[in-house]
């Protein structure tokens, strides 16, 4: 049946309404992304109360009487079924915000968005100083908002269950516990294996000093080897690396520079790379809708944890790229052999930071913070009393205790910003990547083949076809069934690690 006039016409003013919106968060991002990335201190306040009236006009758009009239008219039963899948999956999207954001007070909102604005600027001091004590009231207010917000949006079984939902639709406490629960069964025993082995990379190499000029130029040759358009975005600086898409032709990322560390800020670049990857290749047709993003943090992730450790800390990565970057260190890295740096930067050891832990022991990482998530949101765990049992887990998971708060409680930006339950997505990017993974290999022959001669261009344009171009379009579920052909099945990563560290560790 087609579209009658009327519809089209209310078609077109629905998909311009959202497409003002998307306007209002684009400016949002590359405001945000300034704060992140050298904006003055002393700007710091007037700039949290700039972004705060502009998110509240936005969120002011999707909770307003006239989104509620084009809901409302979508979907109708007989109009409904005439919109296409792209037409029904935005009306689906917008509803989902608008029923979920219709009971937050306009004023509240905007309140909450000055608050994380403000805090993440004052986390970042805190960092600096480990001082946790600063940034104290600013989480206690934000996990309370969020609390209230959870009351207001309702919930089933755990209060937690609401915020996983929002970075992994359908996601809940249930599944996860079990998944979370079984993966630590399978690789504690590997991790307790590797330590007692004789065979030990050495790591030497990798702590001497680096110059950051010559860091910042192999970074971007990496970039462009992976297929990162730097005409759609470009590479900075920040505390904590992260990558902001603003719509595919601008999909920016940021990296953190030591002068200790060759490899921290390059595979910080490359994880990032992942990300912007999948934000610059969506479809055309989808921009200027709420589509036009990844489907969900796990997905995202997924493609940030492949090209990072897949790709960028594969054996036949450094067999073709070891020599660009020994030709920028001679005097550091001249003696060192491709097989020895594969194994330095795939060392297996128990670390207190997150984003240098290596791809064995990071999802202990995660469940760390999983479990003190789960903690506040139950009522079990004070926001006061988070440094001591933080650093409690981190001696029973991992056997390591921080000396202070910055290396600690304090080494992640994601609180600041209210970002709770986004953590779990990245041990599910290993789930699904270790699975998109095999079926890619299925596809494409031997992967190791492709990067040994650099033909990144054939993976990407896999990953573009399955996966990249649907962008929000399809559900996690919908995105892993339809590309492997099988639900979410954590068996894949088990053998994916089991079979790189045993080989390595010549267990």
């Amino acid at each position: 049946m087609s579209v009658t006039e009327p519809l089209a016409d209310k078609l077109k003013s629905f998909r311009s309404y959202v497409r003002k919106m998307k306007s209002y968060g684009e400016a949002l991002d590359v405001m945000y992304w300034d704060l992140r990335t050298g904006a003055p201190k002393k700007g710091v306040g007037v700039r949290s109360e700039a972004i705060g009236e502009l998110s509240a006009e936005m969120f002011k758009m999707s909770v307003s009487d006239e989104m509620g009239r084009y809901i409302e008219e979508l979907t109708e039963p007989g109009v409904f079924g005439q919109l296409d899948e792209l037409n029904r999956k935005l009306v689906e999207e917008c509803k989902k915000e608008y029923d979920r954001s219709k009971k937050i007070p306009a004023d509240k909102y905007q309140a909450y968005v000055v608050l994380t604005s403000q805090a993440e600027s004052v986390w970042e001091e805190a960092k600096e100083k480990s001082d946790f004590a600063m940034f104290q009231p600013f989480l206690e207010k934000i996990v309370a908002a969020n609390l209230e917000f959870i009351e207001m949006w309702g919930y089933e079984g755990h209060k937690y269950n609401t915020l996983l939902d929002m970075y992994e639709p359908g996601m809940t406490v249930e599944k996860l516990d079990p998944l979370f629960a079984g993966l630590r069964e399978k690789l504690v025993p590997l991790v307790a294996d590797i330590q007692k082995s004789a065979s030990v990379p050495d790591t030497s190499f990798l702590k001497q000093s680096f110059d950051v000029e010559q860091q910042k130029k192999f970074s971007r040759y990496i970039l462009g080897e992976l297929g990162y358009d730097f005409d759609a975005g470009r590479l900075d600086e920040s505390v904590h690396p992260f990558a902001t898409g603003l719509n595919p032709g601008d999909v920016r990322i940021t990296t953190r520079y030591l002068t200790d560390d060759v490899t921290s800020a390059l595979f910080g670049t490359i994880h990032e790379c992942g990300h912007a990857l999948y934000e610059q290749n969506i479809s055309e047709e989808l921009i200027g809708t709420t589509l036009c993003t990844g489907t969900s943090m796990g997905i995202h992730e997924s493609q940030s944890r492949f090209w990072e450790n897949m790709i960028g800390r594969s054996r036949s990565f450094w067999n073709r790229y070891l020599p660009e970057l020994k030709a920028l260190y001679p005097d550091r890295l001249g003696e060192v052999s491709a097989e020895s740096f594969y194994r330095g930067i795939n060392v297996v050891q128990p670390s207190l930071i997150r984003i240098e832990a290596d791809e064995l022991t990071y999802n202990l990482h995660i469940m760390i913070r999983y479990e003190i998530e789960k903690k506040l949101f139950d009522g079990s765990l004070a926001v006061a009393d988070l440094p001591a049992y933080w650093n409690e887990k981190y001696k029973e998971y991992l056997g390591v205790t921080p000396s202070n708060d910055g290396e600690g409680v304090l080494q992640d930006v994601h609180w600041s910003g209210g970002s709770f339950g986004y953590f779990p997505s990245y041990s599910l990017g290993n789930l699904y990547s270790a699975q998109i993974r095999h079926t890619m290999e299925k596809a494409l022959g031997d992967l190791d083949d492709l990067v040994a001669k650099g033909e990144f261009a054939a993976i990407k344009n896999w990953l573009i076809e399955n996966i990249y171009r649907y962008g929000k379009l399809l559900t996690p579920d919908e995105v892993i069934t339809r590309v492997t052909g099988e639900p979410l099945n954590p068996d894949y990563l088990v053998d994916y690690l089991q079979s790189k560290y045993k080989e390595i560790y010549k267990l």
